[in-house]
């Protein structure tokens, strides 16, 4: 008999204590989430808590137990409210989660202050508060000084969070000084997560580096973890990392490999009605299509990714879809369309506080439309301004995030934007002279004798 299937016969005990079975529902629940069931587990806390929007009825439980279903009813809310785009759902979900951790302060449950912590971190980092995600982070491990599953968790979640802010050996860095732990810990959903995180970071860092290595390790961790993914039974986890495999081929041009992975982790998903998910895989493929040269099919299929962001206020993913729809209007010389479209996600991006994506989709719209920012739509010009202004505007905009990505060096700032040094460097002395402040001082070297 399982844990779980145990659990449900203890609840039909009836001389369970009120605070034994609320207990019990909280751990039968936690079981459905690891399978990633959430919506048996909302169901299991029905009781309690019925729906999100909610607040769970705590009457007459103690404290800490009432601590235990405000948790879990904040860990629900965040997940099934993300998946399926109710609004302000991560904002009631930190409240929740807020309330519990209030709770076990008050009577100094140090494990079960770094679990809420962990939890609210998740919330942060879906809404793209890289900064707040982080900061709860390394407040829970202060706390975790042994090894256990939490403190997996936790230490996965704060390299997903060195990885969302392309702090990538950071992130490496993290991964590999705690294997030893994912070695001994024996839930396979974490070991799943591990070499999943893993992969991503060794993916972004072939991107980055293009050392071959990188891409054979991230090819054996995405494979590691589908198996440990399959025998936690999570399938929802498993179609993330068909997706993570479809996105890998596609950026090594195997394009028909790219979609057949696609196409399995779209089937899982959209059983599971997971439709951020789904839109997730969207996006990606209308990479591929883009790749492909199939624009029109490319723009439909983005154009579906940014309506199901917009309704699931996780800005992070919407600003994906927003470049990726940007780069398809661009291709089919929607200029106009599409530099709305690179700017919202430019906005969104620097709103979360995230300067990486927000240059990164600067750096899109430069490489995409740089050189047709003066197209007139309908007779109107792009924006109020004369067309030689928005062109220049932007070019700055550009320049800017690149000098600052680059701390100043005028090299590393032009091979990101696509240029040659020379280029910058002449755009910088003629028109814009007022960002030759950010440029590092040019360091002069003695000729060699």
């Amino acid at each position: 008999m399982t844990l779980r299937a145990s659990l449900l016969r203890e609840l039909e005990n009836p001389s369970l204590s009120v605070d034994s079975r609320a207990e019990r529902c909280c751990e039968v629940a936690r079981e459905f989430e690891d399978k990633g069931e959430y919506e048996d587990a909302r169901k299991v806390l029905a009781r309690y808590w019925r729906r999100i929007g909610e607040h769970p009825k705590l009457k007459g439980l103690e404290r800490s137990i009432a601590g235990e279903v405000l948790l879990r009813a904040g860990v629900l809310t965040g997940i099934i409210g993300g998946k399926d785009q109710i609004a302000d759902a991560q904002e009631q979900a930190k409240d929740l989660i807020s309330q519990s951790l209030t709770i076990f302060e008050s009577r100094k449950y140090k494990k079960k202050i770094a679990e809420a912590q962990t939890e609210l971190a998740l919330c942060y980092w879906r809404t793209g508060e890289n900064n707040e995600a982080r900061d709860w982070l390394e407040a829970a491990l202060s706390k975790l000084s042994l090894d256990s599953d939490l403190k997996g968790k936790a230490i996965v979640r704060l390299a997903i969070v060195e990885l969302e802010e392309t702090n990538l050996h950071r992130a490496l860095s993290i991964l590999t000084e705690h294997a030893y732990l994912f070695d001994k810990i024996q839930s396979q959903l974490l070991k799943g997560s591990y070499f999943v995180t893993r992969g991503n970071v060794l993916e972004k860092l072939w991107e980055t580096e293009t050392r071959t290595e990188h891409l054979d390790r991230a090819l054996v961790d995405y494979a590691a973890a589908s198996y440990h993914f399959e025998q936690a039974e999570h399938r929802c986890y498993l179609a993330n990392v068909e997706n993570n495999l479809g996105l890998l081929y596609f950026t090594i041009s195997r394009c028909e490999d790219a979609h057949a992975h696609l196409d399995r982790a779209r089937r899982v998903l959209a059983d599971l009605r997971d439709v951020v998910g789904v839109a997730q895989v969207d996006e990606t493929r209308a990479c591929v299509f883009l790749k492909q040269g199939r624009l029109a099919e490319a723009e439909r299929v983005a154009r579906a990714a940014v309506r199901v962001q917009e309704k699931s206020g996780l800005y992070g993913l919407l600003a994906e879809a927003l470049v990726t729809h940007g780069r398809a209007l661009a291709r089919l010389r929607r200029y106009s369309a599409s530099l709305f479209a690179f700017r919202r996600a430019v906005d969104l991006s620097e709103h979360a506080g995230n300067l990486n994506r927000a240059a990164e989709a600067a750096l899109a719209a430069f490489q995409e439309i740089g050189e047709h920012l003066a197209v007139i739509e309908r007779g109107q010009p792009l924006s109020g301004r004369a067309l030689g202004q928005n062109k220049l505007s932007m070019e700055r905009e550009l320049i800017k995030l690149a000098l600052e990505q680059s701390q100043g060096r005028i090299t590393q700032a032009a091979r990101s934007l696509g240029m040659s040094w020379q280029a910058l460097a002449y755009a910088l002395r003629t028109r814009h002279k007022d960002l030759l402040k950010d440029r590092k001082p040019v360091r002069h070297r003695k000729p060699r004798r």
